[in-house]
Parts: structure tokens; sequence; C-alpha cells
């Protein structure tokens, strides 16, 4: 399928500013923790309200042998690129690549993107790699067609793993060491400009012990891009429109989600991308079908989840679109308090932060 799939909006009153929050910016983690599966755990039960706090290799005291873990694989790609203008090499540019539109052709963002007008050609890598703007898309992204000498350089991953950088966050200001952190230890197709953070703190022995409970692990894939991450600028919240991301459903994942679900188990999301794919595809009863194609689906209190028992994330942008989805799946205000005790708790927040299991 290729039409955008977008879930109907629950109409609300809320506003874009009833998600903020105080954070200091101490508590803005600038590197990974040490080892992955070392990070803090907030642990919120949404029957009683209760909240506990662990550590994130303490997860398989929540999962049961019936449980199915949804994972996103997607992996990040070296998105961001240094280059000039065709001829003019003190006019610089910087693109990110969003997201793959046809062959060698991309929507990125281009800064400044003044100069990307339709028409203009840039150079990046000393000519390995040269890009011409082909039309000026939604919001003011660009279509970019690639040229390289394949034979040379190989595909243009290849070439974008030789010359492209990581696309860290601009809130995450210290370079990272190890590009291998920005990944998670299960990330198989390219394609995403930021990591499904949530997946960060796993490991192949913390997996491996969540295997050997029984506990099911179902691959699905989105391409994180601006969707995700996008501010919201809109004053209603309701007035907000996300930016379409591909996903798919392989059916063997499909249907190890809907058995387990049948016997009794949890969907348990690792991550808002994750749980935005489910609740894309999933029908009216829960049964999640084999799909592919875009999503815009947007997620916010009043939203009705069809198939998402329990979710793990991070904690996320104050008025973002994350604290929106969590938001449903909690609620807002209990949300909210659940911050503020982060803060007092000095928790560690964003895409290198601490997780939360909302159960």
């Amino acid at each position: 399928m290729s039409d955008t799939i977008v879930n109907s909006k629950p109409q609300t009153d809320l506003r874009t500013a009833d998600f903020d929050y105080e954070l200091p910016r101490e508590l803005i983690a600038q590197s990974p923790a040490p080892q992955r599966d070392a990070s803090r755990l907030m642990v919120l039960h949404r029957d009683t309200g209760d909240v506990e706090h662990r550590h994130f290799s303490d997860i398989t005291d929540y999962l049961r042998p019936q449980d199915v873990l949804v994972i996103n694989d997607s992996k990040v790609i070296p998105a961001r690129l240094y280059g000039h203008v065709e001829g003019r090499p003190e006019a610089t540019l910087e693109l990110l690549l969003l997201r793959q539109r046809g062959l060698n052709l991309w929507e990125v963002l281009v800064k400044p993107g003044k100069r990307a007008r339709v028409g203009m050609r840039a150079v990046f890598g000393d000519g390995m790699l040269t890009g011409e703007v082909t039309e000026i898309a939604e919001e003011g992204n660009r279509l970019i067609r690639f040229s390289y000498d394949e034979s040379r350089y190989g595909s243009i991953y290849d070439i974008l793993h030789r010359i492209g950088l990581m696309p860290l966050p601009p809130y995450i200001t210290e370079q990272l060491r190890d590009n291998d952190r920005y990944q998670t230890v299960y990330a198989r197709e390219e394609g995403s400009a930021a990591a499904p953070t949530a997946g960060l703190h796993f490991t192949p022995e913390l997996l491996d012990r969540i295997r050997q409970m029984g506990v099911a692990i179902a691959p699905v894939l989105l391409h994180v891009g601006l969707g995700t991450f996008r501010p919201v600028k809109a004053e209603r919240v309701d007035q907000h429109v996300m930016h379409s991301e591909y996903f798919s459903v392989p059916a063997e994942s499909a249907r190890i989600i809907n058995e387990r679900r049948q016997a009794g188990g949890r969907l348990i999301c690792v991550g808002t991308t994750s749980c935005r794919t489910i609740e894309t595809v999933a029908e009216e009863d829960g049964h999640i079908p084999a799909m592919q194609g875009d999503t815009g689906i947007f997620i916010y209190p009043g939203y009705r989840f069809k198939a998402v028992d329990a979710l793990i994330t991070n904690f996320h942008l104050p008025q973002s679109t994350l604290l929106m989805l969590v938001s449903a799946f909690y609620s807002r205000e209990r949300m909210l308090e659940a911050y503020r005790v982060a803060v007092r708790e000095r928790y560690r927040f964003f895409s290198f932060g601490d997780a939360m299991l909302i159960l």
C-alpha cells in the first residue's frame, strides 16, 4: 500500500502548553550510560498509580513468559552532510536526509534554505557525492537527486558511512565517541534520521534473558523522521499535523503478536515508534495484520488504544508529540506528575537518558 494512514484524531480542547514542564538543563543526558542496561527505570502502574524506581536490567521482573515484546529494528544512517554549492566553496550547506523518495531521490532539510532553490547543485565529500534540488516539498523540505560513481564508491549508504555524521538531536552538544551507541543492538534496515531511543537500553545479553523467559520478540519497522520529532507549533493540539514516516509490519511478526495476545499475553511496545506502528495497523478488535506503507498517526489524550498493553519509553521533550502519546497511554495529569518526580529524583532525560515502563 502507498497511501498515508492517518487514524482519526480524538477531538479535544487540549492546548500544546498543557504538555509543558520545567526541566533543569543539567538533567539532559549528553552521553549514553556506561552500560546500556545500567540506565534507571521508572515503573508506572496504570491500575494503581504506583511508581517504582529500578534499573533497566530489572525489566525482566515485569515480563511474563506469554508476553510479546515489539521492537523497531530500523537503523540510523549518518544522515547529516556538510558541503557547498557547486562552484561556490564559500556557500556552505548542511543537509539532513529525512527519507528516500525514489532511486537516489531523498527528502532533506537544508540549512540555509535560501540557497536551496530548484536547480541548485551541491557537492559533498570533495566530489564523492553531488546532488541537485528538484523540488521544494511540504514545509520547505527539499527533494534532492544524488549522483555518485557506484563502481568506485558503492551505494549511497556506503558513501554516507564515509562522509556523513550521525544526526544527533540539537540538545546533545557533546561529541559522540562511539556511533554504535546511537544504534540499538538489533538495528537492521537502514533508513532512520534518528534512533528509536527506548531500544538503546537493551543489550544482547538482556535480550537473551528475555527470550529464555519465554517472551517472544517481534520486530516491526518505522523509519524515524520528522514525524516523530517535529516541534508542535500549533496552539491547539488537534491542529498539529504529523509528517508521514514509512512503516512495515512483517507477516511473521504479525503472526507472533496475534498468537501471543490470543493466548493471554501482553503486547509490550519498545518505544513510541513501535507503538505508533502497531496502532496504525491494529484493527478494532486488536488484531494485527501484516502491512506496509506510510503513517501519519498522531496519538494524544482521548485516543483509544486498540492493541498496545504496555509501553517502554524514554523521557520526552516538553510540548512534544512523544509526551502527548505517553500521556494518552497513562493520563496527562499523572504523566506530568511522574515527570516532576523524575526531575526530583534526578533522572536523565531525552535520547541518552533513562527509561520508563508503563504497565
